[in-house]
């Protein structure tokens, strides 16, 4: 496919079987042509794949010159076909919050015939049957994941059988509290355990401090930081006085990459929005290095109403896009206040100078990009008005 002079490789993924849908045979049969984005059917999810390309590019070039790794987290984007690019641009391997992710994404790399990737599952698993679907991923793809309780070292080595040892790290609570062993001495249980079955193979620690990704302030946010990697260093310094290398230090998000990198704790980064960007992120780092990256991904809805005064209707509501973080701001309209109206529709203000026709078409900035790129089973790859190409939201609803 050739686009703006520029050659696009064929997606990984697909597009989800839905070839037969007029209104997507519409767009790709234009696939490539200017104008081409006015035929997407709304809601949909835009990203202007130059601006994608850069942020990845970026964020790469950024953990090279640190001499850091990179493990972009996949539940961002849930699309083997951008994971692609980001193991092209250099990535070690990709993260996934659960299991069912990785069993999507390694499906879908595997009817590209690319080379075996590297995931990391950052969830504990828990209950012995999840435990053997693991096992059974990790003959497909070279598979770690995290515990932070004896029991789940005991059904990983239950489950394990033959083959080369399943890489597990220690999961650490670095104060977000949702997962993680609470200081040094339970990590040290879980390592020796570790070590002592002999299907599996102790690979480090991790530490993600979720609670500091959107901090306002970068002050405040680099004290959450080194909060938690002092948790990290202490919790390493203590498996490997007892004689348990630490080979890798996984943790660290959009909003706090730089400062993780500063800290020198980690030996690998984790993040994830810097893909897209959403208002959420916008809003907590203001102008501090980590926002610098473009707000590539975009949400397109059409004015379906303009019978009220002070506002029109547009078909993006509530199913369109995810409401955790509050409502998307409209682009090129900073006056312009959106409220969810229902599930299928959005309510837009309008004023004197600015009131957009029956048809028009509006690009929102979504509130959190992860959930909202979940609620939708494609993402349109463009370059100003032209489709260029469409990936599959390989994951999308892979929750278990």
């Amino acid at each position: 496919m050739n686009a703006g002079g520029k050659v696009v490789r064929p997606s990984v993924g697909g597009i989800i079987g839905e070839e037969d849908d007029p209104a997507l045979a519409a767009v790709l049969g234009q696939m490539g042509r200017p104008g081409s984005v006015d035929l997407v059917p709304t809601p949909a999810l835009l990203c202007d794949l130059d601006l994608l390309d850069g942020n990845i590019e970026a964020m790469q070039r950024t953990a090279d010159a640190a001499g850091i790794a990179l493990r972009p987290h996949a539940k961002s984007h849930k699309s083997a076909s951008i994971a692609r690019r980001q193991l092209d641009a250099g990535a070690v391997g990709i993260c996934v919050a659960k299991l069912s992710e990785a069993e999507a994404l390694v499906t879908a790399f595997e009817a590209d015939a690319g080379p075996r990737v590297s995931i990391l599952v950052t969830s504990p698993l828990a209950h012995l049957a999840a435990a053997r679907r693991a096992a059974a991923l990790a003959r497909r793809c070279d598979l770690s994941l995290v515990v932070d309780h004896p029991d789940g070292v005991a059904e990983l080595s239950a489950a394990t059988d033959g083959g080369d040892p399943l890489t597990v790290l220690c999961d650490i609570d670095v104060g977000l509290g949702r997962t993680g062993v609470t200081g040094p001495d339970p990590a040290l249980r879980i390592a020796t355990l570790v070590e002592a079955a002999p299907s599996l193979r102790f690979g480090g620690v991790q530490g993600y401090a979720g609670h500091a990704q959107h901090v306002a302030g970068r002050d405040l946010r680099r004290s959450s930081v080194d909060s938690a990697n002092d948790r990290i260093a202490a919790v390493v310094d203590a498996l490997e006085s007892a004689g348990h290398p630490v080979t890798t230090r996984t943790g660290g998000g959009t909003g706090t990459g730089l400062l993780d990198i500063e800290c020198g704790v980690l030996t690998e980064l984790q993040v994830g929005s810097y893909v897209f960007m959403d208002r959420e992120y916008r809003d907590a780092l203001g102008a501090d290095p980590e926002a610098a990256f473009a707000q590539s991904l975009t949400l397109s809805t059409t004015v379906i109403s303009t019978n009220q005064t002070g506002f029109v209707t547009v078909d993006a509501g509530l199913k369109s896009m995810a409401t955790d973080a509050g409502v998307p701001t409209v682009i090129g309209h900073p006056d312009s206040r959106f409220a969810f109206f229902g599930d299928e529709q959005g309510l837009v203000t309008t004023s004197e100078s600015w009131s957009p026709g029956r048809g028009q078409r509006l690009y929102l900035v979504p509130p959190h990009c992860d959930p909202t790129v979940d609620r939708h089973s494609r993402i349109w790859l463009t370059r100003d008005d032209t489709v260029v190409d469409v990936v599959a939201v390989t994951a999308r609803g892979r929750s278990y």
